[in-house]
């Protein structure tokens, strides 16, 4: 796992738990790489690598040094899987497939439209993700337009052609059944969780620190409310990492099992 910050990961956690459910004496562990880091750390690896997940800041980079790049993450605008094989790296998107399997296995209801909180890459992965769910239009709800420039464009690459819709974070209201967050915690403010409150299904990308206030107050609210979370979300993206990396299919059970 290469990311910056990446001490807090669990992604090691639920890797290692899947390679021993098969038996496999792989490593698996979290090296930090700042923004900007990520050809270095490549260029100086071995063959005996398979490959890399690739968290912030670094999804958009590893595009720019794969030798092949699949349809997800060339639709995305950016990879949190590299796959290494003939000495050949290869680029993937499973934040994509992953976000939606989460989604999907909280809740199963009619979705037509649907806010997500940030303009990112996670943002931009997540909202392809509620796009083939069936979400027509999308509502971006962002500090600066101009920080969602490449989400936007992922999402005009989306073969449904959504409609989306860029207003303020600080007071754009949330629209539609389901609302992703993929800012961090601190700036969750109380207005923010307020324009929250009457939407059927939450999606808290972030697990880290847990509960977030969005998280919290979809445990808490009188209204019930499906809460998806960030574990939900890494889990099943892992497991389709784990599935490139081994060419064997995912115990999720032993991945949420090795769970805190």
């Amino acid at each position: 796992m290469l990311g910056d910050p990446i001490a807090h990961s669990l992604s090691p956690v639920l890797h290692r738990a899947a390679y021993a459910a098969w038996g496999l004496d792989w490593e698996y562990d979290a090296h930090r790489v700042p923004a900007g880091g990520l050809a270095r750390f490549v260029d100086g690896l071995g063959p005996q690598w398979r490959g890399l997940s690739i968290t912030a800041p670094l999804k958009r980079e590893a595009l720019q040094l794969a030798d092949t790049v699949s349809p997800m993450a060339t639709m995305a605008g950016a990879a949190n899987t590299l796959v290494h094989e003939d000495g050949r790296w290869h680029a993937d998107n499973t934040d994509v497939p992953g976000a939606a399997s989460a989604l999907r296995e909280r809740w199963t209801g009619q979705l037509r439209a649907a806010t997500v909180v940030g303009g990112g890459a996670t943002a931009a992965s997540v909202g392809l993700a509620l796009a083939g769910l069936g979400a027509r239009t999308l509502r971006l709800l962002v500090r600066e337009q101009a920080r969602a420039a490449e989400t936007l464009a992922a999402l005009a690459r989306h073969p449904s052609q959504p409609d989306v819709e860029v207003v303020s974070l600080q007071d754009g209201e949330v629209l539609g059944e389901v609302v992703v967050s993929t800012i961090p915690a601190a700036a969750q403010t109380p207005a923010l969780v307020q324009r929250c409150a009457g939407v059927r299904v939450v999606f808290e990308v972030v697990y880290h620190p847990w509960p977030t206030p969005l998280a919290e107050a979809a445990l808490a609210s009188p209204v019930p409310q499906v809460l998806v979370t960030g574990l939900d979300l890494l889990v099943h993206q892992a497991a389709l990492q784990f599935e490139q990396f081994t060419g064997r299919p995912a115990s999720l059970p032993a991945m949420r099992g090795a769970l805190p």
